[in-house]
């Protein structure tokens, strides 16, 4: 099986086909897909749709593009209350990013400190979007540190020395599309980390890989990512499959099919 730990199927690029998608999805052998939040909203047709098929499951998150201004505390109360959902795995997409010229530095580290909080509340994993950040973000991360502190490094983008920290504080990293582009750092990680390491994702409808760069991306997409990880590491593209499943059934305490 192939396992999309972050798509965005509950957006409304998907809202004139959504069905088509999922069809083509199963065909392809996907059959496990964790829709991300990115505010309150979008946290709750994560888990509308989510709670439509047995095989989607939901986050429950903040984006820190969504911190331009200082959070309202009644938003993260929500959050957690959503977040209690059966169909909830992860709090997440939460995080940090200094990409566009007009982030706010503390409001996006207050909300994603929070998020963090409430994670740490309900023993959930997190699910982090980490752009232009990375120093910030891993001293976050160690000054919030607790002993079940887990998760994932959405759409990872750094180099082996971010990796090897990321890893040793209990994230696993998870590979888009990017991992198909010409000028990817990601094959140098994806050789140097263990299998145990890594997750697939689409961030769809973002980052398409090769060949539909530019083009909406879509779950169905995703054994190109899982085959491009095979081809990297020179195993066969089941066993890296297999074992991207797994470690994603662990980390989000889900039972196999």
């Amino acid at each position: 099986m192939f396992a999309d730990i972050h798509c965005h199927l509950s957006f409304p690029e998907f809202d004139q086909d959504r069905e088509i998608v999922i069809k083509r999805l199963i065909e392809e052998q996907v059959t496990l897909i964790i829709d991300p939040g990115t505010n309150l909203p979008t946290s709750k047709k994560s888990i509308d749709l989510a709670l439509e098929y047995d095989f989607i499951y939901a986050n429950v998150g903040l984006h820190p593009h969504e911190a331009s201004l200082p959070v309202e505390e009644s938003i993260f109360i929500e959050l957690e209350a959503l977040a209690k959902s059966p169909k909830v795995v992860a709090i997440g997409e939460i995080g940090l990013d200094y990409h566009y010229p007009d982030y706010n530095r503390q409001a996006q580290q207050d909300a994603f400190r929070q998020m963090l909080r409430v994670a740490r509340t309900l023993d959930m994993p997190v699910v982090i979007h980490c752009r232009d950040a990375w120093d910030d973000m891993l001293h976050i991360l160690t000054e919030e540190n607790h002993s079940a502190m887990r998760g994932v490094m959405h759409c990872f983008s750094g180099d082996m020395v971010i990796a090897k920290e990321c890893i040793r504080k209990g994230f696993k990293l998870s590979i888009p599309g990017t991992v198909t582009y010409k000028n990817s750092l990601l094959p140098e990680v994806i050789r140097n980390v263990s299998l145990d390491d890594l997750l697939t994702e689409t961030d769809a409808p973002y980052l398409a890989p090769v060949p539909y760069r530019g083009k909406r991306n879509e779950p169905a997409y995703l054994p190109l990512v899982t085959s491009a990880i095979a081809r990297i590491r020179e195993i066969p593209v089941t066993e890296t499959a297999k074992g991207i499943a797994q470690n994603t059934f662990e980390l989000f305490r889900l039972s196999a099919p």
